[in-house]
């Protein structure tokens, strides 16, 4: 496993890559596109995502612990078995194609559902 942790990727086109299983713990994603990525199992614990796309994104077991999703675009976003706690979910938009852990409730958090 590459370290990515801590390294600024912000604003950056990163549509379609592989982070599967890295470590970007730290690391800056605010404003960067992450359509269609697949970053099951990534450690984004304390990672800012504000503003990010994850539109249509594989998320699913990621540790998003105490990460900064706030603002970011969360549709048709896989994030089944993902770590969410104490990340910060405030104005994030997500649709009904979303997939949140089991018993996870995005509106308690601050997200904000919109129409598909």
């Amino acid at each position: 496993m590459s370290k990515l942790r801590g390294l600024d990727l912000s604003t950056l086109d990163l549509s379609g890559r592989n982070f599967s299983d890295e470590n970007l713990s730290g690391a800056n994603l605010s404003g960067a596109n992450l359509s269609e990525v697949e970053i099951a199992g990534a450690n984004l614990k304390n990672a800012d995502l504000t503003e990010a796309n994850l539109y249509d994104a594989d998320f699913s077991e990621a540790n998003l612990e105490d990460a900064n999703l706030q603002g970011a675009m969360i549709e048709w976003t896989l994030l089944s078995n993902a770590n969410l706690s104490g990340a910060n979910l405030e104005d994030a938009k997500y649709n009904s194609g979303t997939i949140w852990p089991e018993g996870f409730n995005p509106k308690e958090h601050g997200a904000i559902l919109i129409e598909d």
